[in-house]
């Protein structure tokens, strides 16, 4: 199995994905190609989101808000640490995302 890690428009359209065996290393592949993009010219990342097959660790929150993307969204449940983590550092982070569904877990009204 592997994991993958997207860039989304705002309005949900994929922008550009990575996978990886590993949920850390899908988002540092997907992390460095949008910055290699942006250093061209490329995404608007602060009015995007990043989405990901996994659960959403600390380390995952510290990667997307240093990387200037206001989301997390998550297919299963964020630790604990990542929901603090994004409390403090102001973003937004989503778990459990499926069609139609998903739950907020910090700063929810950034999606209002």
């Amino acid at each position: 199995a592997v994991h993958g890690a997207a860039l989304c428009a705002s309005s949900g359209e994929i922008l550009l994905v990575r996978e990886d065996v590993g949920r850390h290393n899908a988002l540092d592949k997907l992390l460095g190609a949008v910055a290699k993009t942006d250093a061209e010219g490329g995404f608007e990342t602060c009015k995007g989101f990043i989405l990901v097959t996994s659960r959403a660790s600390y380390e995952m929150v510290l990667k997307t808000v240093s990387a200037r993307i206001p989301i997390l969204a998550a297919v299963s449940a964020p630790t604990s640490l990542a929901i603090e983590l994004a409390d403090k550092t102001g973003l937004t982070l989503v778990g459990f995302v499926r069609k139609g569904r998903h739950v907020v877990y910090s700063n929810g009204k950034r999606l209002e």
